[in-house]
């Protein structure tokens, strides 16, 4: 049985924390009116009830408002953070405030804690996980294999982690269903692209003070992560570049207009490189000898292994905080090097971050709560493994939010229907 404590156990002044958690909480609210329907829906239909949850989740404001949406459905919910510096401390103590919760979650615990807290919510022997990353998935497989008889199911917030399950999955080692929330539409087309790329450099732009117009921008990857940071960054007049390694996204993001080349080659003229593809190793010592004097490094990838740090650190002569959140490295030259929020994911990690905007969670987040609803109420009809959201849940999530938006569109006639579903329609 574990025995870390949790937030509630390690924080001061534990009321003045949950007061501006709520608060936190409550604003954001304001802004997701699918989780406001689903929590009318779920406190009368209770369709949790009995249920146990196991959650791995960057424990910030929105996040909160899908827990206890999750609670208000009847489920007892133990959360802890899926990485070291995106929990929001206040918004955890609010979290474990409510009788149906308990929140590990604290910021900026080293890697022992990181993982006491995983071991600290499967105690809590859960029925259904939420992951974002994989790391409470595997925690399980790997130490508690004897939970998974008693797993009905999980769901997976983001690209690293739906890439980590299918591996899993090839592999045989996948041992319950869990749902790819990352590649449903409602998912991947607004948190994906208009998410990362909003939050990413908003959070750049406060932590440096910098602006983005007239720089050279080196986008790392043209998944939808890197789409949407690719998109944001031209509006801000920003001269954008492109690396990858799949040449069809490559020749995508040149007819987009952008400029694509190596790394090696972009290394020489970027100002600011953006990385967003889920792999390790992606800027190198190479890399780091061929830069500008002043770049600005920053990762909007789930884990802190895009940008080698170790490579940079042997690199420099000298490393000191230039400002909060950025670390500057400075070479035998002279030229400085600047990595924001230590590599980890940006728009979360650095001083001011705030995560992605609201409108865009809510989205993400009803997506949740329904796979979480469909595995409760028909998990039995999905063997292990890594399955697509059904379409009719994340068509459920959209007629949501289009009806909140008072956004009203038409409709397929019987005779449209009957046509689209035929095969032998010919001219």
């Amino acid at each position: 049985m574990s025995t870390y404590p949790p937030i509630s156990e390690q924080l001061d002044d534990l009321e003045a924390a949950r007061t501006e958690g709520r608060r936190k909480m409550d604003w954001a609210l304001q802004h997701m009116p699918i989780l406001q329907e689903l929590r009318q829906q779920f406190r009368e239909e209770q369709p949790l009830a009995g249920a146990t949850l196991g959650m791995a989740m960057h424990v910030e404001a929105k996040t909160a408002n899908l827990v206890e949406l999750l609670a208000l459905g009847g489920a007892e919910v133990a959360i802890t953070g899926c990485n070291p510096l995106s929990t929001h401390d206040d918004v955890s103590a609010a979290l474990d405030a409510n009788d149906d919760i308990t929140s590990y979650a604290k910021r900026g615990v080293d890697d022992e804690a990181y993982y006491a807290a995983i071991e600290a919510v499967v105690a809590h022997e859960p029925t259904i996980t939420v992951d974002d990353g994989m790391d409470m998935v595997y925690a399980i497989h790997e130490d508690y294999p004897e939970l998974i008889d008693t797993i009905v199911g999980g769901a997976e917030e983001t690209t690293t982690g739906v890439h980590r399950l299918r591996a899993m999955d090839e592999e045989g080692e996948l041992k319950y269903p869990v749902f790819a929330v990352n590649d449903t539409p409602m998912k991947r087309l607004f948190d994906n692209v208009h998410g990362t790329g909003e939050s990413s450099l908003a959070t750049i732009a406060m932590t440096t003070n910098l602006s983005f117009a007239g720089k050279n921008v080196v986008v790392a990857g043209y998944g939808y992560c890197g789409q949407g940071v690719a998109k944001k960054a031209a509006g801000q007049n920003a001269n954008v570049i492109v690396t990858e390694v799949e040449p069809r996204r490559a020749l995508e993001a040149h007819m987009e207009g952008y400029d694509v080349m190596p790394m090696n080659e972009a290394a020489e003229v970027g100002d600011v490189f953006i990385t967003t593809t889920g792999n390790r190793d992606v800027i190198t010592r190479e890399d780091f000898q061929a830069m500008k004097d002043g770049v600005l490094l920053a990762n909007a990838g789930h884990f802190d292994i895009e940008i080698d740090l170790d490579g940079l650190s042997d690199l420099a002569v000298d490393e000191y905080e230039a400002r909060d959140g950025v670390r500057a490295y400075e070479m035998d030259d002279g030229r400085r090097l600047n990595v924001i929020a230590e590599g980890r994911l940006v728009n979360l990690a650095a001083p001011v971050a705030l995560g992605h905007p609201a409108e865009v969670m809510d989205q993400s987040f009803g997506i949740q709560a329904v796979c979480v609803r469909e595995l409760l109420e028909n998990g039995a009809e999905y063997d292990a493994g890594v399955h697509d959201v059904p379409d009719a849940l994340d068509r459920e999530v959209a007629e949501i939010k289009l009806d909140a938006e008072g956004v009203e569109i038409d409709s397929l006639t019987d005779t449209q229907a009957e046509y689209m579903d035929s095969w032998s329609h010919g001219t």
